[in-house]
């Protein structure tokens, strides 16, 4: 069973002039964490809020094409039952507080209340999420008054307490600095060895190099490149959609412009250290 599967789906926004998904073609299996990267308006936000069913059913437009999730037609699905199936974390954390609880710990219950799961278990879950993302010292607090990277912890303590097979995450590092957003992919991480099926739209390619199985490139609506991450990140193509590729695959692009060729090219940084440490043993043997 694919998580999700596209076929030739357009959708125009009520009252735009051009459509925001433009003949979109692609299937994304289960159990994978697929990245999604482009230009702004190119068109990842609408495949979010497809994958959600906000797409159509709150955003007004023109949709063609047929969308299937988790083998069933998206017109098929009652709204509320989908946003339990799939969680969703979005891009602003300033956002995602529902603003009516007064602790961490009531916020990320929040969700299983509407569930009517009995409060036994929600103590239970809840505690579970809190000591397993070490946000312990927060559970006290007024949601409402936390940075923007403990929130978007707290957003993700929610998704977690759900426990959703499927979650789609719109650029969750887009408003954090570095150690907030190594900490956010580390949960991230965490829920991929959980087995969940993930769609991450991310704009740091470094990062989703390092954990994403397969990687789609869209561009006006359209999908530009899809394939494995080291398949798609060290296509030559990518720049010329507006992506650049991880930074250790352009320093493997100059060593090879110097006449230093490594024998591949790194898309992760743990791959380019080996590469390079072989490269260096090489020249020694030489006597370079």
């Amino acid at each position: 069973m694919a998580l999700a599967v596209l076929e030739d789906v357009h959708f125009t926004y009520a009252y735009a002039e051009s459509p925001a998904l433009n003949g979109i073609t692609l299937t994304l299996e289960r159990g994978l964490l697929h990245g999604i990267v482009g230009l702004n308006s190119s068109g990842k936000t609408t495949l979010c809020g497809l994958l959600r069913g906000i797409v159509p059913n709150f955003h007004n437009g023109d949709l063609t094409g047929r969308t299937t999730i988790l083998d069933r037609d998206l017109a098929d699905w009652d709204s509320g039952e989908l946003a339990t199936t799939i969680g969703c974390v979005f891009d602003n954390p300033f956002t995602q507080i529902s603003g009516i609880r007064d602790t961490v710990f009531e916020e990320i219950a929040f969700g299983l209340e509407n569930l009517g799961v009995p409060r036994e278990e929600i103590i239970d879950r809840v505690i579970g999420v809190v000591e397993q993302l070490g946000i312990a010292a927060l559970a006290d607090k007024n949601p409402n008054e936390l940075s923007g990277g403990q929130r978007q912890k707290v957003a993700f303590a929610s998704i977690i307490a759900m426990d959703s097979d499927v979650v789609v995450i719109d650029e969750p590092t887009s408003q954090l600095d570095p150690e907030a957003s190594e900490a956010v992919f580390g949960i991230i991480a965490g829920l991929k060895e959980r087995g969940k099926s993930i769609v991450l739209v991310e704009h740091k390619v470094d990062l989703l190099a390092e954990y994403a199985d397969t990687m789609t490139v869209l561009h006006e609506g359209r999908v530009a490149l899809t394939g494995g991450t080291r398949e798609v990140l060290s296509d030559p193509r990518l720049r010329s959609f507006g992506v650049a590729p991880p930074e250790v695959t352009e320093l493997a692009e100059r060593l090879a412009q110097a006449g230093r060729p490594l024998s591949r090219i790194p898309v992760t940084r743990a791959e380019a250290v080996e590469l390079i440490d072989e490269r260096m043993r090489e020249e020694r043997a030489h006597g370079h």
